[in-house]
């Protein structure tokens, strides 16, 4: 395994457990996903993904309200989609 693809994982992992203890919006995830393991620019991504240019350009800024179906287009090349975590109870 190369040390890119070991680094990609790496990433992976790491926003995978922001994401499920909340610590990391979806918008932001999205974008560092985008930048640090694709790197690819936004229009790319967003045609990569089936959706608009100012769909992604939304939900990287946390703004509008994209549908699970959405979500899931945009997590699935990263081998993730929407799903519903219990709460982490302190």
């Amino acid at each position: 395994m190369t040390d890119e693809i070991r680094q990609r994982g790496i990433i992976l992992d790491e926003l995978r457990d922001h994401l499920s203890t909340g610590s990391i919006s979806i918008g932001e995830a999205v974008k560092r996903l985008r930048n640090e393991v694709t790197g690819l620019r936004q229009e790319q991504f967003a045609s990569m993904c089936k959706i608009s240019l100012r769909t992604l350009r939304q939900i990287e800024q946390d703004e509008g309200n994209p549908t699970i179906q959405t979500l899931n287009a945009v997590f699935k090349p990263f081998g993730m989609r929407v799903g519903i975590l219990p709460l982490q109870r302190s």
